[in-house]
């Protein structure tokens, strides 16, 4: 497995313990210590640094570029790297977990070999791949060598195919391998009396869009609601800070770089009335599949028609059209809070549309095959 350190790939790899497998992890990235999430996993860290220097964490933060210039010289090469690991593990599947940060950096060493090469599409790298700076000839070159593709939506398949993918197609698969479904954890329609917003805003993500929607919803809607805020970018809770809007009302803001367990947010999804997630590009958004499957009532942007795979506007959720209009964002959530018979038929579709479609036991069965599949 080559991937970045990242909770859904965590929980990706967790659904082939006892599979009898052995499975090996490339931190792409080498960031941080060994994960205790995936302890029964080899994990191959420690590859970037040819010396870790005394005080190098101290350079880091006070000297930036300091450390920047000394690190051009102190990093190994990723596909030296992970060429050394080959010839080490000598493993008989190859499988990337996206294609900008684990893709192409281990592309020159797979071009050597024939090895069976698996890669799962997540995020935004196959539709907006031009915008994260992947030209066409690196992506040709990627989906020529790619044996087997996974994606985590129909869109993302047929946009690999009109840009020139050839091989086999897996399936459609969660990036995480499956939700969880905590009956004990989903409040009762009448108990659920929070608004959840996902906070990122970075380019292609769009949270102070939601936040300006916000100051458009009359207060009265909004005052009897805590209104949360997780993975915030800091002009995110800027913005709440300054806007008068926001002073009346219970706002809580969870910021991107602090750590909320995936346990403790699908909790607070479980008293949730609302979850809104705003952004220009995504493939399908595992925090939307969570929250539909802790029957909260999902507004989300629909970039290249892949939420609408999930989502019956006006049905089970609201389709943002246009994740730059404000207003329109503004008239979803009205809605939304107003319409209590829709918001309380679409709970319990959700929850069971999500154990049917998405149910990590039932996935955990066809993922175990999967593998066993390229094997034969």
């Amino acid at each position: 497995m080559v991937a970045i350190p990242n909770h859904h790939f965590f929980q990706w790899v967790n659904q082939l313990e006892n599979s009898g497998h052995d499975v090996f992890w490339f931190d792409v990235t080498d960031g941080g210590p060994k994960s205790n999430k995936i302890k029964w996993v080899t994990q191959i860290k420690g590859w970037k640094l040819k010396w870790d220097f005394p005080l190098r964490t101290k350079v880091k933060k006070g000297f930036p570029k300091l450390y920047s210039w000394i690190q051009k010289f102190n990093e190994n090469n990723v596909s030296k790297a992970f060429q050394q690991t080959l010839i080490s593990v000598k493993p008989d599947v190859v499988h990337c977990f996206e294609m900008q940060l684990s893709g192409l950096p281990i592309l020159s060493s797979m071009n050597k070999n024939r090895l069976p090469f698996v890669y799962s599409s997540w995020g935004s790298d196959v539709f907006y791949f031009e915008q994260l700076g992947i030209s066409k000839s690196e992506l040709k070159q990627f989906y020529n060598r790619v044996n087997y593709l996974i994606t985590d939506c129909k869109r993302d398949y047929q946009i690999t195919i009109s840009n020139g993918y050839k091989n086999e197609f897996l399936g459609v698969f969660p990036g995480n391998g499956g939700i969880t479904i905590d009956k004990s954890k989903i409040k009762p329609f009448s108990k659920r009396n929070t608004i959840l917003v996902k906070g990122y805003d970075d380019g292609v993500g769009k949270a102070l869009k939601v936040i300006e929607a916000l100051t458009r919803v009359p207060n009265k809607l909004l005052k009897d609601k805590t209104i949360i805020i997780y993975s915030a970018d800091n002009t995110v809770k800027e913005q709440i800070v300054k806007h008068k809007a926001f002073k009346d009302l219970n706002v809580v803001v969870y910021s991107r770089y602090h750590f909320i367990k995936n346990v403790e947010l699908l909790e607070i999804m479980g008293e949730s009335c609302i979850h809104i997630a705003n952004s220009l590009s995504d493939g399908m958004p595992n925090a939307l599949l969570e929250a539909m499957s802790m029957g909260v009532f999902p507004i989300q942007s629909n970039p290249g028609k892949v939420t609408e795979e999930v989502i019956t506007h006006g049905e089970n959720g609201y389709l943002i059209n246009n994740p730059l209009d404000a207003k329109e964002i503004a008239s979803h959530i009205k809605n939304a809070i107003l319409n209590d018979t829709l918001r309380k038929s679409s709970q319990d579709f959700n929850v069971h549309f999500i154990k049917e479609k998405y149910n990590r036991v039932i996935l955990k069965s066809k993922i175990e095959v999967l593998y066993k599949n390229i094997l034969v």
